[in-house]
């Protein structure tokens, strides 16, 4: 009885196999990613988004805390453990994973053809023939204002320098409200939400930051200098014990509607719409004199790749080639407003602040942070001491001249520009 029973089941089987209607396993992707903050958007939008449309393919978002993800991921990479996609960090960090041939060379994946150079830029080879993460989202620096600050003032948005500094001094005259939101204390918001952030008017970023890298330029130029030079500038708007002021405080100063303008970087915007009780706005760094061309940093933040060592590279190209696509642009910023598509396509935020910013793409020219590629890979690091002298500029402790010197003599003693 027992044979006849199982002779029925395996003809059965035979049947249905050859009707083709027994599928194959669905294949599992695994994401690997430091963005846990994530979680939800991913399994709630992303992923629902592109198994609907492939089937016999599932995702599986695996993130490790951010402080982790670095040492963690290297050690599964290294191991032979780690999941088919990997999330990168921009430039150095997943360089030197591709270099050590744990990426996939993605430079002609289907969707690649969705990104200029720039927004590449993080994630491709000193010289520029290899690109191995598909780039998914930067940063943009502005400033952020209070705009029932500038309405009860009769402040308009400042275009040029001249009309910054002339709303600056409208708004210290008044006295209700401290000009600038920033502080020196903890360095590295003198440099990021400061330096980087109105510099590239000056030394006319790609351009600029080119030319540096190749030797054309020097720290000590006056394109290098001027932003130094503009940031000593602050010192008077920044409020009484600025020198003691962190990060986090200056984000509340500004969002208990205590500050007018705070030097911003576009991933505030999650937080500041929910702490803050007035209207906002934002502006670009406005330029040196009306008609200039205007420039804006828009960082290249995070990106996706290919693990040499998956086992289902054609499942996971098709994947990659998705976040390389209009859809999911669309999907990722508007999740994540702040965090801004770097597809060529447009995409329309549904937030009115991250619509504003991305607005500035076009009318001016991006480009990334000066120090971020090749020219922090040695000691000292040129990005940890524009911290410092960025800091040093606006506390007064250090001239711009001084300080432009000191950043290129470091540069100097292990930089050599290739010939």
């Amino acid at each position: 009885m027992k044979n006849t029973a199982l002779k029925s089941l395996l003809l059965a089987s035979s049947l249905l196999s050859s009707a083709g209607l027994v599928h194959a396993a669905d294949v599992t992707l695994t994401i690997e990613s430091w963005r846990n903050d994530d979680l939800q958007i991913w399994q709630e939008k992303i992923i629902p988004a592109f198994e609907a449309k492939n089937p016999g393919i599932k995702i599986v978002f695996s993130p490790t805390a951010p402080t982790e993800y670095n040492a963690s991921l290297n050690a599964k990479l290294d191991a032979g453990s780690a999941g088919d996609i990997i999330t990168c960090r921009p430039f150095d960090a997943s360089l030197e994973l591709f270099n050590k041939k744990q990426l996939v060379d993605i430079t002609s994946l289907p969707g690649m053809e969705n990104f200029s150079p720039v927004a590449k830029a993080a994630w491709t080879t000193d010289d520029g023939k290899s690109t191995f993460c598909v780039p998914m989202a930067s940063v943009i620096h502005g400033f952020i204002y209070n705009k029932d600050a500038f309405d009860k003032l009769g402040i308009s948005v400042p275009k040029t320098q001249d009309e910054f500094y002339a709303a600056l001094d409208k708004i210290k005259a008044d006295g209700t409200y401290i000009p600038l939101a920033m502080g020196t204390k903890d360095l590295w918001e003198a440099a990021t939400m400061g330096y980087q952030n109105i510099g590239p008017n000056y030394w006319k970023g790609e351009e600029g930051r080119e030319a540096l890298i190749s030797g054309k330029q020097k720290l000590t130029d006056p394109e290098w200098v001027k932003p130094y030079e503009e940031l000593a500038k602050w010192k008077p708007y920044l409020g009484d014990g600025f020198e003691a002021q962190t990060y986090s405080d200056s984000q509340n100063l500004f969002t208990l509607g205590r500050a007018a303008i705070y030097p911003a970087g576009s991933w505030e915007i999650a937080l500041f719409n929910t702490q803050a009780q007035f209207k906002m706005g934002a502006f670009p760094p406005p330029v040196p004199k009306a008609g200039d061309q205007g420039y804006i940093s828009d960082h290249p933040d995070i990106g996706v790749a290919l693990n040499a060592k998956s086992t289902h590279p054609e499942e996971a190209k098709k994947f990659l080639s998705w976040v390389a696509s209009p859809e999911f642009a669309d999907i990722y910023a508007n999740a994540l407003p702040g965090f801004f598509s770097l597809n060529s396509n447009p995409v329309k935020m549904s937030d009115p602040l991250a619509q504003e910013f991305v607005s500035w793409r076009g009318p001016y020219k991006s480009t990334v942070r000066s120090t971020y590629q090749i020219l922090s890979r040695g000691t000292p690091n040129l990005e940890n001491e524009t911290w410092v002298e960025s800091a040093n500029v606006i506390n007064g402790t250090d001239t711009p001249q001084v300080a432009a010197e000191k950043l290129q003599k470091g540069l100097d003693s292990w930089y050599k520009p290739a010939k």
